[in-house]
């Protein structure tokens, strides 16, 4: 019987960290560049505590800069369930997730429901139940008016009737000011249930003046529920990474292929990035996992936030900067107030 120790590295449980009390941040710093950013440069290991609005100061001068364009749409809609005799029945709330084809969607339900279950939402949207999955997710197709509906359309219903669907640890409900702080300025393509959090912190000014010094290039990634999904496998090389659509344009293609730094403005876009070096696909279905055992190859400097423990996406920044010392910077930004998660401060390494 073997009994090998596995490495540190493997164990979900040494991705764990303690976050006191009133630091998870619910809105965001207004102007969104005042937020704290804490710069790590691998090259001499020093960490500088600065603000946002300076970021330019620190982006090496020959670098292209990726963003991910996509937009967060009002995922979470209310409705009730509608019994045998049409008449209404137990409440329900739906999250919407992402199309699977151009009949289904992949959701999440709260509330009891079957397969055949119909549901109905304000606007004349309906839904219909057409498998209960393993890991609690749902699929449904949608109707309009008793027509079903295309997803460009689809979209269209939501905004009028749906909620910005906020990340479940700020705990409060969506607001008027989170149509515009949840979304970035370049939010252009419909399609994530989460957004893109590390661009949120520019200005226009502040944009602008990145535009004028570097190449900037989007991407798109859309953003699904699974971003927030602890990993819950002992062992991390075992957790089901969830999959997003993404596409990447012919201009940014280019530049992928060629040999220059690339600021990757978020772990969406990184693992988009990352994704088409190992594949060469340039859309369809990510379903990357960066960890330590599974580095960038060709990110080379990463603007990202703080984020939850255990989760994929401070095991993707220990995959840059190593698991010991990504805990050594959060315990400092901690020591420093620093504010985490979606709406929180942000953190570059160079």
């Amino acid at each position: 019987m073997s009994s090998h120790t596995p490495s540190p590295e493997l164990l979900t449980k040494n991705y764990d960290y303690e976050l006191p009390e009133g630091f998870i941040a619910t809105k965001p710093v207004h102007p969104r560049d005042e937020a704290k950013l804490l710069v790590y440069n691998r090259k001499d290991d020093t960490v500088t505590h600065t603000t946002f609005k300076h970021l330019l100061d620190f982006l090496p001068e020959n670098c292209d800069v990726f963003l991910n364009d996509t937009r967060v749409i009002k995922a979470r809609i209310f409705g009730h369930k509608v019994s045998a005799e049409g008449q209404g029945g137990g409440k329900v709330e739906l999250l919407f997730n992402k199309p699977l084809d151009a009949h289904h969607y992949l959701v999440l339900i709260r509330g009891k429901v079957k397969v055949g279950t119909k549901l109905l939402f304000d606007e004349g949207l309906g839904a219909i139940v057409t498998a209960l999955n393993e890991d609690g997710s749902r699929i449904v197709t949608f109707t309009h008016h008793d027509k079903e509906i295309r997803f460009e359309d689809l979209v269209q219903v939501l905004d009028e009737i749906g909620h910005i669907p906020l990340p479940p640890y700020m705990q409060r409900e969506d607001n008027k000011e989170d149509e515009t702080d949840y979304q970035t300025l370049f939010a252009k393509k419909a399609g994530a249930v989460a957004a893109p959090t590390a661009s949120l912190h520019f200005t226009p000014e502040l944009f602008e003046a990145l535009q004028k010094r570097h190449r900037t290039h989007k991407v798109t990634l859309h953003v699904g529920a699974g971003t927030f999904k602890p990993v819950e496998v002992e062992e991390i090389l075992a957790h089901p990474m969830h999959s997003e659509y993404f596409h990447i344009p012919p201009e940014a293609v280019e530049i992928l292929e060629s040999d220059r730094n690339i600021l990757a403005i978020g772990t969406t876009v990184t693992r988009t990035v990352e994704y088409y070096v190992r594949t060469k696909k340039t859309q369809g279905e990510c379903d990357l996992f960066l960890n330590p055992y599974n580095p960038p190859q060709r990110v080379t400097h990463l603007l990202t936030n703080f984020h939850l423990p255990k989760s994929t996406l401070i095991m993707l920044v220990s995959a840059f900067i190593g698991r010991e010392k990504t805990l050594q910077l959060y315990k400092e930004a901690i020591d420093k107030n620093y504010r985490f998660f979606s709406y929180g401060d942000a953190m570059l390494i160079l």
